[in-house]
């Protein structure tokens, strides 16, 4: 158990400065009450310092990061030790500066990115999976353990779908190198005859309107030395939020249906359709909080009965004639959503609802989920396989 938590001061989860300030003001209210709890605070205090430095004095390695605004294009920018430094691009290849750790150099696609279809049939093998939020290794080894990719972390899955349900962003420490190695899947996986659906979740919304609450506080360094905040790193303007933009939200599959929160009956009511809603999606993704809240159906959309906020399914308040209802609207059997936490892929109401939020943005394991024809496979961390 976190010490601090055990006496009442602060949230473990807490970025390491908001729970020093917390350990300072409780001690002052200690001294005067409780000299023993000092003592014992103090000696974890020295302790923590010594083992765990904050964001403030911790060396920070980060990026690359290219902007498109002219003059910008063709430099990559990269925090080397804490130290902004950069690097020209010459045929679109990204080279990092020596003694920049193991950062990315992705080859920067030549081309602007299009908008991707957000229907297909007869597709064949789909893995799924959601919430990565920053872990890069454990979706890496998820993915090799599975072979999706191959040990050098391209693109092995064939003329495969993958899905990626939402939440790159936030929390976890690896955010970039995520982004950039998505990015160059995307690719790889085009090329191969294959696809990656890259959906969009309530945590890209967030940061695209600069809600940065669960921003890891490691990326502080990187806003201060780009001298921009951390939303602007992945605006319009940047190449990885470019690409971001031109992606769905929503996206079908033979019987199945995708997207990070999930379906509400309410989006039936509304009779909406897939097509349109991504692309409302992707043209008020910039749009201020306050703004959408203004427009019926945008706040619908973004919000807590949307598809990127939904989490009905996870309290029981649906029955399974309502769940029957939205899969005969879409005409599919399975729809997969990510947003809630769960320890594991999870069948609900006979496996017409599969979680995949497998909670990797612990950073500890996670799962996968595989489809072929119609056999549902539980995808486990170290590559065994069980039926879900």
């Amino acid at each position: 158990m976190n010490i601090l938590s055990e006496f009442g001061l602060a949230d473990p989860q807490s970025p390491s400065q908001e729970v020093f300030t917390n350990v300072s003001t409780k001690k002052r209210y200690a001294i005067a009450t409780q000299g023993a709890l000092v003592s014992l605070l103090s000696l974890f205090s020295i302790a923590t310092h010594s083992a765990e430095p904050t964001a403030t004095n911790a060396s920070v390695t980060d990026g690359p990061y290219v902007f498109l605004n002219q003059g910008q294009e063709n430099t990559a920018y990269w925090i080397c030790q804490s130290e902004l430094k950069q690097t020209p691009i010459a045929n679109n290849q990204l080279a990092r500066p020596n003694d920049c750790g193991n950062l990315p150099q992705p080859l920067r696609h030549d081309e602007a990115p299009q908008i991707e279809a957000d229907t297909y049939t007869h597709a064949g093998k789909i893995v799924a999976l959601s919430d990565v939020h920053g872990q890069f290794d454990v979706m890496i080894n998820l993915l090799k353990a599975h072979k999706i990719i191959d040990e050098n972390n391209h693109w092995a899955f064939g003329d495969g779908h993958m899905v990626m349900t939402g939440d790159m962003f936030d929390r976890g420490h690896q955010v970039n190198e995520v982004l950039w190695f998505l990015y160059e899947l995307d690719k790889e996986a085009q090329a191969a005859g294959g696809r990656l659906h890259l959906l969009m979740g309530n945590h890209e919304q967030m940061v695209f309107r600069g809600d940065l609450r669960y921003v890891n506080e490691r990326y502080q360094t990187s806003a201060e030395l780009l001298n921009r905040s951390y939303d602007a790193l992945y605006n319009k303007d940047t190449e990885i939020g470019r690409w971001l933009r031109s992606k769905n939200t929503l996206v079908k599959i033979n019987n199945l249906l995708f997207m990070h929160g999930g379906i509400s009956p309410e989006w039936v009511e509304r009779k909406l359709n897939i097509s349109d809603a991504n692309q409302l999606f992707r043209q008020h993704l910039d749009d201020k909080k306050e703004d959408l809240k203004q427009n019926d159906l945008l706040n619908f959309l973004f919000f807590t009965n949307g598809p990127t906020w939904y989490r009905g399914y996870f309290k029981d308040a649906l029955s399974e004639k309502e769940i029957d209802q939205i899969l005969n609207y879409f005409k599919v059997d399975h729809i997969i959503v990510g947003h809630t936490s769960q320890d594991r892929v999870l069948g609900l109401y006979h496996n017409k609802i599969i979680a995949i939020d497998s909670s990797i943005k612990n950073g500890q394991s996670g799962e996968l989920l595989l489809i072929d024809k119609d056999k549902l496979t539980r995808g486990l961390y170290q590559g065994e396989q069980v039926q879900l």
